[in-house]
């Protein structure tokens, strides 16, 4: 548990699953994670928000997971979204993780139930004692609704298969307040690309990357470059990345990172309903900042 724990670090491309006619596209899912792993990406997190876990179903949920899974091959630690605002069917979709190999989950905050903080607590001790896997937490109050409160997570740092978590709330305080708070090897993660570079600094391990889909080799490099505490490169990196990093997030995810994966080569431009396709407008805008980056 101590090895994988450590191995959660560095650029992890939250990745998007390619659709094709409506359906997934396993050819071009397989061809992106090795290319991935390729360009220097550090994990991967198959079936999360940006995979459009929302609007696929249980099988395709369970497929993407099992592709990952068998292409990464152990090149890379694989991070399994299995969260749910139901506490059995997030241990269902954890159980599947494990039993295809995934390395660890990615587990978010109890969504539209609006639980109490006690709640959210036995919502993810519960899912640790039914699965004995890693489990990554995911503290994004913006889609949940609910925020894991810093006291809550502390409880949770003391669950021994509750390694880290995934924090999406754009507040640098909180990690430094984690880290004073929680059990010794606590992971902590960014889930916001924009303000990495300050989490980075008040102590955290990488990043669960939305950007990293179109520029993954510039997102490993800006990660390597936190990790050995060079923020003068890291923060040269972050000016050549902050406008895709806004970019990815023009109109909502994952279309402008679907846009500009197509843009490579890498899949369809097809998203799923309710989530639409980008306007001329944030196509220009994606393309424009990808030009600036480098990676066209």
């Amino acid at each position: 548990m101590r090895e994988l724990r450590e191995r959660i670090k560095g650029s992890i491309p939250a990745l998007i699953t390619p659709l094709k006619n409506g359906a997934v596209d396993e050819a071009a899912f397989r061809k992106f994670v090795s290319w991935q792993i390729a360009e220097g990406s550090h994990g991967l997190v198959p079936m999360g928000t940006t995979g459009e876990s929302a609007t696929l179903s249980h099988e395709e949920h369970k497929r993407v997971v099992e592709l990952c899974v068998d292409e990464a091959n152990g090149r890379v630690p694989v991070i399994a979204g299995a969260g749910s605002n139901s506490t059995a069917e997030a241990i269902e979709l954890t159980r599947f993780a494990k039993s295809v190999g995934a390395d660890a989950v990615l587990s978010v905050a109890p969504y539209y139930n609006k639980p109490s903080q006690e709640g959210i607590y036995r919502h993810f001790a519960a899912i640790a004692e039914a699965v004995d896997i890693p489990i990554v937490l995911y503290n994004i109050p913006g889609r949940s609704v609910v925020e894991i409160a810093v006291e809550t997570i502390a409880r949770l740092s003391k669950v021994a298969n509750i390694v880290g978590v995934k924090d999406a709330t754009g507040n640098m305080a909180r990690a430094s307040r984690e880290r004073l708070a929680c059990a010794k090897g606590w992971r902590m993660i960014s889930g916001e690309d924009a303000t990495t570079l300050g989490y980075m600094a008040h102590g955290g391990h990488g990043c669960i990357s939305v950007t990293a889909n179109v520029a993954p080799r510039l997102c490993s490099q800006f990660q390597e470059a936190c990790m050995a505490g060079n923020f003068e490169a890291a923060r040269a990196l972050q000016d050549r990345l902050l406008p895709l990093h806004d970019a990815m997030f023009c109109e909502p995810s994952p279309a402008p990172a679907k846009f500009g994966a197509s843009l490579l080569g890498l899949c369809a431009n097809e998203v799923r309903l309710p989530i639409v396709p980008v306007t001329p407008a944030a196509e220009a805008r994606v393309r424009e900042a990808m030009v600036s980056a480098g990676l066209l």
